[in-house]
């Protein structure tokens, strides 16, 4: 069965949770170069469609940060310069 992949209205949602390191690096180095982003925090309540949708692209792994992009491609732990790439090629920019 196919779970398809959350709405979202952002080029990019990072799918985080407050305890990862791994999700904190990558949203401080986007910050610093003022990238923008959606996140959104997996812990919450009512998140069980979105942690069923990272499973399900991580290998039955809820792994963080899961990245989606808006033409509905994912990354997972992506470094922070392959985010950036993926927003100018998304964007348009140069």
């Amino acid at each position: 069965m196919s779970i398809s992949a959350p709405e979202t209205t952002e080029h990019v949602t990072i799918f985080a949770a407050e305890w990862c390191p791994f999700c904190k690096k990558l949203r401080e180095r986007l910050d610093r170069t003022e990238t923008p982003y959606e996140v959104v925090d997996v812990d919450a309540d009512g998140m069980d469609e979105v942690n069923a949708w990272i499973e399900s692209v991580n290998g039955g792994n809820r792994i963080v940060p899961t990245v989606l992009y808006s033409d509905g491609t994912h990354a997972t732990n992506p470094e922070a310069s392959a985010v950036r790439a993926k927003l100018r090629e998304l964007t348009g920019e140069a």
